[in-house]
C-alpha cells in the first residue's frame, strides 16, 4: 500500500463519512429513546403513578358500575359480560392518556433548554421527537402488560387464539403511538409542563367518554351515536374487542351502520396512520421553530 493510500485511510478513520439520511435518523432516534428510557428508570414513581390510574378505573367501573350497565345481547346485570365489554375500553384509554405524559415531558425538555441543545447538534431534526415517542411507547407497553394481569385477576378473559390477542394489543399500541405525536405537538406549543398536562387531558376526556369504551352507544342521543361511531378511539376499542373475542355473537357493534364500526380493525389502522402522518409532520415543523 502506498504512502498516499495509508494517509487517506487514516484520514477516513479520523473523519468517518456521515451515514445515509435514513440510517442516521434511526440511529439518532434510538439514542434519544435510550436516554429517555434511562431517565424513566431513574424516576420509577412516574411509571408507578402511571399504573395506578388505569387500575383504579378497572376496579371502579367493574365493581361500581358493572352491575347497572346492560351490554347489548347479554342478560341484565351480567357482570362478566360487562368486564369483557369494558377491558378493551380501559386498555385504549390507558394508551391514549399517555399522550399527556409525552407532552409534559417534551415541554419540560423545552423549559430546561434541552431541546435547544439537541437542535445545536448535527442530528436529524425528527429524531428527538421520534426517540421520545418510542420511549413513551415502551412505557405504555409495560403498563398494558401490568393492566392485562390485573384484568385477568378480576375475571376478564379473551376467547381468541394468542396471535389474535397479540394483534389486539398491537392495535392499541399503534393508537397510543399515534396519539403521542399529538402530545408532542402540544408539548412544543406551550410554555410549561403543567400546561402541557392540562392541554393533553382537556380533549382526551370527551374523546374517550363519547365513545363505545365504557357504555354501549345505543343509550346515547342519536347525534352522539354518530359522533361516537366515527370516533377513532371507538374504532380501536371495537377492533380490540373483535380481536380479543369479547363481542357477543349475533350482536352488531354498530348502531348507526357507520363504516368504522363495520370494519373496526381496518378503520383503526387507517385512523392511527393518518394521525401519525399529520401530527408528526406538524410536530417536526414546530420543533424547528419552537423556543423555550
Amino acid at each position: 500500500m502506498s504512502a498516499f493510500d495509508q494517509a487517506t485511510g487514516a484520514a477516513a478513520a479520523r473523519n468517518p463519512q456521515p451515514r445515509g439520511g435514513l440510517v442516521r435518523s434511526v440511529r439518532d432516534a434510538l439514542v434519544v429513546a435510550q436516554r429517555n428510557l434511562i431517565r424513566m428508570l431513574r424516576i420509577p414513581e412516574v411509571v408507578i403513578f402511571g399504573l395506578i390510574q388505569p387500575i383504579m378505573f378497572v376496579v371502579l367501573f367493574t365493581y361500581v358500575f358493572g352491575g347497572s350497565i346492560a351490554v347489548p345481547g347479554a342478560p341484565a346485570g351480567d357482570a362478566q359480560a360487562y368486564r369483557e365489554f369494558l377491558m378493551a375500553g380501559i386498555f385504549a384509554q390507558t394508551v391514549t392518556f399517555a399522550t399527556a405524559g409525552a407532552g409534559a415531558g417534551i415541554a419540560d425538555d423545552m423549559h430546561k433548554g434541552l431541546i435547544d441543545r439537541f437542535r445545536s447538534l448535527p442530528m436529524s431534526r425528527g429524531a428527538v421527537l421520534t426517540g421520545r415517542t418510542l420511549a413513551d411507547l415502551v412505557q405504555t407497553a409495560l403498563t398494558l402488560v401490568v393492566l392485562a394481569v390485573v384484568a385477568l385477576l378480576i375475571g376478564w378473559r379473551s376467547h381468541e387464539n394468542p396471535a389474535s390477542v397479540l394483534a389486539g394489543f398491537a392495535l392499541l399500541l399503534l393508537l397510543g403511538y399515534a396519539f403521542s405525536w399529538i402530545g408532542a405537538l402540544i408539548g412544543l406549543s406551550v410554555r410549561t409542563p403543567e400546561a402541557a398536562t392540562s392541554g393533553g387531558l382537556l380533549w382526551l376526556f370527551p374523546l374517550t367518554f363519547i365513545s363505545n369504551a365504557f357504555v354501549p352507544v345505543n343509550g346515547m342521543p342519536a347525534f352522539l351515536q354518530h359522533v361516537a361511531e366515527w370516533n377513532p378511539f371507538s374504532a380501536t376499542v371495537a377492533g380490540a374487542r373483535q380481536l380479543f373475542g369479547n363481542t357477543i355473537e349475533g350482536v352488531p357493534q354498530s348502531v348507526t351502520g357507520a363504516w368504522p364500526m363495520e370494519h373496526p380493525v381496518l378503520a383503526s389502522v387507517i385512523w392511527s396512520v393518518l394521525i401519525i402522518v399529520v401530527f408528526r409532520t406538524l410536530a417536526v415543523r414546530k420543533y424547528r421553530s419552537a423556543t423555550a
